[in-house]
């Protein structure tokens, strides 16, 4: 089931990275020697933005100018087999060329760009006039700017999600959106300045006739106004990463996902901070061209268990609903931590739950529950299935150890002979008899119904007798 129809509307970029090792200066002046050994080409600006929103599950149109010239042509080919584009008219393809050493960014070669200004086609209006949700990733180059689009913006932005991320040099946002995500320095105010950067979020708002504004700070978070009586400020998770280039498009891309999918302007920016976080932590748009799908911080779990391997360690994983967090699983997953050197947690899908425990049930989301098992110490990754067990996934992952609760027997576990093929184990842990998510699912509903008032029954009608 695919999710809802985002359509991301800016400038295309042809991003460009240039790597190697730097040993030596070069002898006709200062200037540092970059030995080359990779050269990758991958979708920059709106065109990023637009691959993380179709990654985040979502059906995504990418509506830009791109002219059919030969950085044009490369970029289609890396946009083809994940969304549909819509083209207008424009200059030619803007080509960025980054020169990295260790990850760090040495220097910046722009070329491109040239020629008439965008000139929005009825078919890219029709794209954006039918969307779920908008998202407005502006480079500067012009697409942002066009009358036409601007009308219909903000015409669609009193039925839908509209979020506009913003560039120094480009349009203003149009007036009634649902969010507006500047960083600090595009929004004209220092990172460290937590005060000036709250200021600055509700003059915007104000400025703009926003529902509401977010300033991203970096490793200092994001401040939100949204016309609450204090703006809002939401940690972001700190990291040591050399280059924060795509940060800002992963953010306003999972913004506009949560925001489709119908999430609260505050529960939409907590996640697309800790998505943004994830993305730099699984390597940012230098790695984009083997991201996969955005999941609970810690970047991907395939890569990470390769790593594991190479070093000679050993991968566990344990499976289950985990709808409300308690003790027993507390316990259990702590003991599976303590067997090897890295736990994935194998979660059912809210589909999966629901045939498995009925129709009252997950009392949460995948997405609470996967966030909610993520921020456990002893659980390393995270992964949501769809099917009412795990073998698939544990035949991708094949693990050295599967932990079950003591609880289950191995004669019947359906997954025992599969786990065998190739040389792991099941180990069977302590369960905490007394300690179950339905159990305290129906605790809990017994202490509603004793704490909610009995209906007055002194005025009601009576029914009149039959005869």
């Amino acid at each position: 089931m695919t999710g809802p129809g985002i359509v991301v509307v800016g400038d295309a970029l042809l991003d460009v990275d240039v790597s190697g090792p730097v040993g030596r200066i070069c002898p006709d002046g200062p200037a540092p020697v970059l030995d080359v050994r990779a050269e990758q080409e991958r979708p920059g600006g709106a065109a990023l933005a637009a691959l993380l929103a179709a990654r985040s599950g979502a059906t995504v149109v990418l509506a830009t100018s791109l002219t059919d010239d030969e950085a044009g042509r490369r970029l289609r080919a890396l946009l083809r087999d994940h969304l549909r584009l819509v083209t207008c008219p424009g200059p030619s393809t803007v080509v960025k060329t980054r020169f990295r050493s260790a990850g760090h960014p040495m220097l910046r070669a722009d070329r491109g760009g040239e020629g008439p200004p965008p000139r929005a086609t009825s078919d890219l209006l029709d794209a954006v006039s039918s969307a779920d949700a908008v998202l407005v990733s502006d480079y500067g180059r012009g697409v942002a700017g066009d009358p036409r689009l601007r009308e219909v913006l903000t015409a669609r932005a009193r039925r839908v999600p509209v979020v506009w991320d913003p560039h120094p040099r480009g349009a203003d946002p149009v007036e009634g959106l649902r969010l507006i995500t500047p960083n600090a320095t595009e929004a004209g105010v220092p990172e460290a300045d937590a005060t000036g950067v709250e200021r600055r979020a509700r003059l915007l708002r104000d400025r703009w006739r926003a529902d509401a504004v977010v300033i991203t700070a970096g490793e200092r978070g994001a401040i939100l106004d949204h016309g609450a009586n204090s703006p809002l400020t939401v940690p972001a998770p700190r990291l040591a990463v050399p280059d924060p280039c795509g940060a800002g498009d992963a953010f306003a891309a999972e913004a506009t996902a949560a925001l489709a999918g119908g999430a609260a302007v505050d529960d939409a920016v907590t996640t697309a901070v800790g998505r943004a976080a994830a993305f730099l932590e699984a390597g940012g748009a230098t790695a984009v061209g083997r991201l996969r799908a955005p999941g609970p911080p810690g970047g991907d779990v395939r890569e990470r268990i390769a790593s594991v391997r190479a070093a000679g360690g050993t991968v566990v994983v344990a499976s289950g609903c985990f709808d409300l967090l308690h003790t027993g699983h507390l316990r259990t997953l702590t003991a599976a931590r303590a067997l090897g050197d890295l736990l994935v947690v194998c979660l059912n899908s809210d589909e999966s739950v629901r045939r498995l425990k009925g129709p009252g049930r997950p009392v949460n989301t995948e997405h609470d529950r996967a966030e909610m098992v993520a921020s456990l110490s002893c659980v390393d990754c995270v992964e949501v299935f769809a099917e009412d067990t795990p073998e698939r996934l544990l035949l991708e992952l094949r693990p050295d150890v599967v932990v079950k609760g003591a609880d289950y027997d191995l004669t019947r576990l359906p997954e025992a002979d599969l786990v065998r093929r190739w040389g792991g184990r099941i180990a069977l842990v302590p369960y905490h008899p007394g300690r179950s998510t339905t159990g305290l699912a129906a605790q809990l509903g017994a202490a509603h119904r004793e704490a909610s008032p009995l209906p007055d029954r002194r005025h009601r009608p009576r029914t009149p007798e039959p005869g």
